[in-house]
């Protein structure tokens, strides 16, 4: 875990990475971060030209994806374009200033070694995309990770949630709460559960999963229904007289605050809020509930009535041994700025409104 996060932070530093799976060994470089330095230095550590890695979400917002590739997760795309910085932003990234599309020599699909760097990418919060060249050797000079361990960190990361501190703060709407943060074992970021109340654990606790949204938690955003969610199940927790929200770190449904932005930017062209994330490259969703229940657990949790409008996370806590013995729906009046978005949600995620 160590590893793939000192990893994340280079990768998020324009740095190349060597990520390897027995034999195999790519050194890989974000695509959001490709210059005409870091191509260089990418150039220059192998005698292959650069490969691009792109998701199937990506191929397809392209045109690109056809029967070869089937329905690999992960694209490899190669030619000239690979090798140059302002043709791989357009081929990454959908906001990028309209010019003329590059159109590969060849698109093939991908392999677990691929995905892996793919998923390194995204881990960074950063495009869904890489460019990647073998190598055939290792050197002290770059950070070296598996593939394996990369494509488990999320749930490894999970696993190993522990409380690290706890504290009273009484909010506004719940007098008597306290806040008890839990941290992974690689140090990375914390997961927040306010406890309201003293609930029993021998009874069926009202529990809110919440993702963080810093534009509609903090900032009040009409864009979405996270603020009124977030302050709505404080205010019915406390008139319940006791339970739990998880506060997870995980904004823009796992994509991060700087995808959301972008995808807020595809919307205002005319993409929904599914559409957009597939044009950027990311799944509709994300999300791992893997941190939720290990908090519950950790909580001594495990029988919930789950506030959410959303079937997928009840379905998801009980893959994970959560006893959802109710959804209690938490719905909350829209506005000229949300609606769409709310039928979205609606229509194409299965939301229960």
């Amino acid at each position: 875990m160590i590893a793939v996060d000192r990893a994340i932070a280079e990768v998020r530093r324009g740095q190349i990475i060597e990520v390897r799976t027995g034999e195999r060994r790519l050194a890989m470089l974000a695509a959001e971060a490709v210059t005409g330095q870091s191509l260089a230095r990418l150039a220059a550590v192998s005698a292959e030209a650069p490969t691009l890695l792109l998701t199937g979400r990506r191929l397809a917002a392209l045109g690109l994806d056809n029967a070869e590739n089937g329905e690999a997760s992960v694209a490899r795309l190669t030619g000239p374009e690979c090798g140059d910085a302002e043709q791989v932003s357009l081929l990454v990234n959908p906001c990028a200033e309209a010019a003329p599309m590059p159109q590969p020599e060849r698109v093939t699909p991908g392999d677990s070694l691929d995905q892996a760097c793919v998923t390194l990418a995204k881990l960074a919060r950063l495009l869904p995309a890489a460019l990647v060249v073998p190598l055939t050797a290792s050197s002290s000079e770059r950070l070296s990770v598996t593939a394996d361990d990369v494509l488990n960190h999320q749930v490894n990361v999970a696993r190993s949630l522990r409380p690290v501190a706890e504290a009273r703060v009484p909010l506004a709407q719940a007098e008597n709460a306290r806040i008890v943060a839990f941290r992974p074992s690689d140090g990375g970021i914390e997961h927040l559960a306010v406890v309201i109340g003293d609930p029993d654990p021998a009874q069926p606790v009202l529990t809110r999963l919440h993702s963080e949204c810093f534009t509609g938690d903090l900032l009040g955003s009409l864009r979405c229904d996270c603020g009124d969610q977030l302050r709505g199940a404080i205010a019915e927790i406390a008139a319940a007289g006791s339970g739990v929200l998880l506060y997870l770190a995980q904004e823009g449904r796992g994509i991060g605050l700087v995808n959301k932005l972008r995808a807020y930017q595809l919307q205002d062209a005319g993409f929904d809020t599914l559409d957009a994330n597939l044009q950027i490259g990311f799944d509709d969703d994300e999300r791992l509930y893997l941190p939720a229940a290990q908090m519950l657990d950790r909580l001594d949790i495990h029988k919930v009535r789950l506030m959410t409008n959303n079937p997928r996370k009840v379905e998801a806590l009980a893959r994970h041994g959560v006893d959802v013995v109710e959804r209690v729906p938490h719905v909350f009046p829209s506005n000229d700025h949300n609606q769409g978005y709310l039928r979205t949600k609606a229509r194409r995620s299965g939301h229960l409104f």
